[in-house]
Parts: C-alpha cells; sequence; structure tokens
C-alpha cells in the first residue's frame, strides 16, 4: 500500500502508527496474501479480545445499577459483527482494506470482513502503543453503539421505572412473587407476578428470578399504561 494511502487511513483513525507495518497487516485480508505477507487473522484473534474486555469495563463502570444480564445483552448488541462492521464502513476503511481478486470482485462485502478489520486495528493500536490507547480508540468509536444499547428498551430496568412510578402514585413499593416454578435445576423456568400493594398483576416468565421480574414489572407498566421510555 502506498504511503499517501497509509497516511490518509491514519487520519480516519485518528491514529499515526509508530510501525505502519502493523497498519498494512491489519488491513490485509486473508484472501490477498495467500500465504506471502502477514493476513490480519491474529491481530483479529486479539483484536476481538481487547474490545470485548474494554467494552464490558466501560459498561460496568458507566453503569453500576445494571444487573448482569443486562450488561451482557448490551455488550453483545455493541460487539456484534453488524455492529462492528458499521462502525468500521462510517470510518471510511472499506476504502483500504486490502483483499484479494475474488473478493474485489464483489459489489458488497460481507460486514463481517469490516468488523474484523475494526478488531485487527485495535490489535496494531495495542501492539503499537499499548493498551490506553487502544482503550481510547474503542471507547472513542463505539460510543454510539453504547448509547444506542442503552437507550433500546429489551436493555431498560422496568423494576426500577415500576417502583418509582409506584412510589409516586400510590407511595408503595413493588413486590414480586414466584407464582410457579417448572424444568430441573439447570434449566429451570420461573413464574413472576408483580404486586402493588394487594394488586396483583400479569406474570411473567424468566431463565431466573431476576429475569421474571424484570418481564413482570414490564407487564405490569403495560395494564397501567405507563410508557417505559419516560
Amino acid at each position: 500500500m502506498e504511503r499517501a494511502s497509509l497516511e490518509k487511513c491514519e487520519g480516519a483513525l485518528g491514529y499515526r502508527f509508530n510501525n505502519q507495518a502493523l497498519l498494512v497487516q491489519a488491513l490485509t485480508h486473508a484472501s490477498s496474501s495467500a500465504g506471502e505477507a502477514p493476513d490480519n487473522e491474529r491481530m483479529e484473534f486479539l483484536g476481538d479480545a481487547i474490545v470485548g474486555i474494554v467494552v464490558c469495563e466501560e459498561l460496568y463502570n458507566k453503569f453500576p445499577t445494571y444487573t448482569e444480564g443486562r450488561l451482557t445483552r448490551m455488550k453483545s448488541a455493541i460487539v456484534s459483527r453488524p455492529s462492528l462492521g458499521k462502525v468500521a464502513k462510517q470510518m471510511g476503511l472499506d476504502e483500504f482494506i486490502i483483499v484479494g481478486p475474488g473478493m474485489a470482485k464483489r459489489r458488497h462485502l460481507p460486514a463481517s470482513l469490516y468488523a474484523n478489520v475494526f478488531e485487527a486495528i485495535v490489535a496494531a493500536m495495542f501492539i503499537d502503543s499499548g493498551l490506553e490507547q487502544a482503550r481510547a480508540f474503542i471507547i472513542a468509536r463505539l460510543a454510539d453503539e453504547i448509547a444506542a444499547a442503552e437507550a433500546d428498551r429489551r436493555y431498560r430496568n422496568y423494576k426500577s421505572i415500576l417502583q418509582h412510578y409506584a412510589q409516586r402514585q400510590f407511595q408503595i413499593t413493588p413486590t414480586y412473587r414466584v407464582v410457579r416454578e417448572e424444568g430441573p435445576d439447570h434449566v429451570k423456568f420461573f413464574e413472576v407476578v408483580a404486586m402493588i400493594g394487594e394488586n396483583e398483576y400479569k406474570a411473567g416468565w424468566g431463565r431466573s428470578k431476576k429475569e421474571a421480574e424484570q418481564r413482570a414489572a414490564e407487564e405490569t407498566l403495560k395494564t397501567l399504561g405507563v410508557d417505559a421510555e419516560e
């Protein structure tokens, strides 16, 4: 790759490599090298782990009241192939990816390829400058994905929303009651109902009591006509 293209890519990344050979390798798909030059598969392996731990740490620190299940679902959405692929394309990395002739003929490259390049670039930065540089890049580039995951209704804490509503409207804190358990211990399901005072609302099911309580709270909010987006 010509130096001008490398410098343009560095501009898109917002980072100047001490060793530009690392950037070239991060951009090189296995279809291009045919064993003649290092491709990005090993870097992808390393970058995947780095992206995962950095996102987990960010979510853990940023959302101290969120449950493990909610954090897990958010993390999965943020580091998914479509998410990372979208970010890579938004950065304009499609202009710099080095692929073989067969791949180059395709009108649209798969999102997974862009995601792999994103992870490989993270690894290249880590090797070039260390974890702090890689972390800063990840957090900056995935900020919108983190915000989108936090705003998604699937990750809302319905129990917290119901508690605030019940305390404001009725001066009562909701309680939850397990009405049924099904299945063996390793794959048990729980049915839970939410109660506000003496009033019992529609049940929710889950693989854990916490998940079932969240679903019960969600159903109760629907019954009460409360917009969980508020």
